[in-house]
Formats: C-alpha cells, sequence, structure tokens
C-alpha cells in the first residue's frame, strides 16, 4: 500500500433505477424512493475510489464502520452522487467524511471506515472458513 493522503477525495455516481428503491426490497407500500442501503452503497464506492489510486495490485479495502444520516428523500430516475474524503489513516485503516446528493439538495452526510486488504489472503480466509 502506498501512503495515503488525508484529504484525498473520490466520488460515485448512479442513477437511481427500480432496484434501488426500498419500496422493491423492503416495504412495498412506501413510495419509489431511494433505498437507505442503496445510499450507503453509492458513499463506500466514493470511499473506495478516493483510495484506489494508493492501492497496490492485489490489494482493496473493505468496509468496517458506517455512521450515516439519510437527509432528504430522492425518487427513482434521478442522478446520486456520492462524495468522500480522506479525514485520517492509521496504518491499514482508513478513516473518511462521506456525503449524498441528488440534483436538489444533500441527502446524506456521515463517516465511514475502510480497511486495507490483501485479496490473497482474504481469499484464503474465506476458504478456511467455507471447509470449517
Amino acid at each position: 500500500m502506498k501512503e495515503i493522503p488525508v484529504g484525498a477525495k473520490g466520488a460515485f455516481t448512479l442513477v437511481i433505477q427500480p432496484d434501488h428503491l426500498a419500496n422493491r426490497f423492503k416495504d412495498a407500500a412506501l413510495p419509489p424512493v431511494l433505498a437507505t442501503p442503496v445510499m450507503i452503497m453509492i458513499m463506500e464506492n466514493a470511499a473506495l475510489n478516493a483510495i484506489k489510486p494508493y492501492l497496490e495490485i492485489g490489494e482493496s479495502a473493505v468496509g468496517t464502520a458506517i455512521d450515516i444520516r439519510h437527509l432528504a428523500p430522492t425518487p427513482g430516475g434521478a442522478t446520486v452522487t456520492g462524495r468522500a474524503e480522506v479525514t485520517g489513516v492509521d496504518g491499514r485503516r482508513v478513516s473518511f467524511a462521506v456525503q449524498a446528493s441528488d440534483e436538489r439538495e444533500t441527502i446524506g452526510t456521515g463517516t465511514h471506515e475502510r480497511m486495507v486488504v490483501d485479496l490473497a489472503r482474504l481469499t484464503r480466509r474465506l476458504e478456511a472458513k467455507r471447509a470449517s
């Protein structure tokens, strides 16, 4: 892993499709509104994009913590952009400030943490877990 600088930024954009709506996989009574887990995925992808330039071949980063507030609804068909900024690095642990916005307003804010992992080691751990 290369040194990840505090202040590194990333973004991720998604056009909200029917499969991203809360009434599709949570509560059918809800109007067609963006599901919170999808907003979190957008934020997590923005965080990963912030540090991808600093990862070595064979490395990635997995989410280990998230603390967010979903502030406003977003209808299907809207475009949501997540943004992340590195706020701290402690060895392989990277902290981020995250936010998501649609075309009109900020829809979510919070913090996120990822751990840089060696993909081969992670694969071996998963295989061992499956075998046991």
